[in-house]
């Protein structure tokens, strides 16, 4: 079946009910947000499988896990989904032919976690009365809402050039990756870069922007990618589990700035100085600037200046 034919046959409930169904774990749940009863729930995910061809929920007793084609799906549904929101939000508020004045920006997780917080108390105290919505997410999946519109903005690091086709990219400061253990870990007693191989490790996935930087470090120093490793994006899961067990976990240092500064988290005196690269800012090339968007800049710049971000 060609993909123009499955994409006309996918509607919205199809995606509303794998997303719901995945983020709450399990189908009941998921019935009981939507509105719907479990049969239903049940007919309308199996129709969804039949249209695409693959199996996408694996369920149990424990309740409901993605398959490999399930993970790929729900990514592009939940991004639909988002964007699907943004356009309706955006009638809502031209209702009366008055657009609500906003900036929509979209953050890789450190800069979302060690910089936009700044950022966002700045922009609103020079726009009182602005909307400020953010999106963070892995590059790729920001580079999408870009190029869609849902964001007239993206502040990460620079990206496969692949990827960043109609895309301009102006660096604001650099950054490294740390590795980071919780107080007290055994391997703090005498950290030597085995520890790499003797413990778990939080690792960025293949999508993530920093993966090259850290192969790159590992090779420098002979070593191949950690043989107990979980890879993942998520800020959330990984500083839960950095937290609560012996894992290491390696990110950039934006994503645990304030972890490592009130000592929730403890940084491995590694010299990993080959992993700075650029973040920056991403447009997409045909874009105009608003004068609202030059605020939120202006707020950006004051924010790296404040924080002492190293500029260079």
């Amino acid at each position: 079946m060609g993909n123009l034919k499955r994409s006309r046959q996918v509607k919205i409930r199809h995606m509303q009910c794998l997303s719901e169904a995945v983020a709450h774990g399990s189908l009941k749940g998921a019935a009981e947000y939507l509105g719907l009863t479990q049969p239903a729930m049940s007919r309308t995910l199996k129709e969804l499988e039949e249209i695409l061809g693959a199996t996408l929920l694996r369920r149990s007793r424990a309740g409901v896990e993605l398959t490999e084609a399930g993970e790929i799906f729900a990514h592009f549904a939940r991004m639909s989904l988002a964007a699907l929101d943004h356009g309706l939000d955006s009638v809502d508020r031209t209702q009366g032919g008055l657009l609500r004045q906003e900036v929509t920006v979209g953050a890789l997780p450190s800069v979302a976690a060690g910089l936009l917080p700044r950022v966002a108390e700045e922009f609103r105290r020079l726009a009182p009365e602005a909307v400020l919505r953010l999106s963070d997410g892995p590059h790729g999946m920001l580079i999408d809402l870009l190029r869609s519109g849902a964001v007239s903005m993206v502040i990460g690091r620079l990206g496969d050039p692949a990827v960043m086709q109609g895309v301009s990219f102006t660096q604001l400061y650099t950054e490294e990756v740390v590795s980071a253990v919780r107080p007290g870990h055994p391997c703090l007693a005498a950290p030597s870069l085995s520890d790499l191989t003797r413990w778990p490790v939080i690792f960025p996935p293949s999508t993530a922007a920093i993966r090259p930087l850290v192969e790159r470090w590992l090779i420098s120093h002979g070593l191949s990618e950690p043989p107990q490793r979980i890879e993942t994006v998520s800020g959330a899961f990984a500083r839960v589990h950095a937290r609560d067990t012996d894992a290491i976990w390696m990110i950039s240092r934006g994503v645990v700035r304030n972890e490592l500064a009130d000592g929730r988290l403890v940084e491995l005196p590694f010299d990993m100085s080959l992993t700075k690269g650029p973040v920056g800012l991403m447009l997409r090339q045909d874009a105009e600037r608003t004068p609202l968007e030059g605020v939120f800049l202006k707020a950006l710049h004051a924010a790296i200046g404040a924080l002492g971000y190293d500029v260079s």
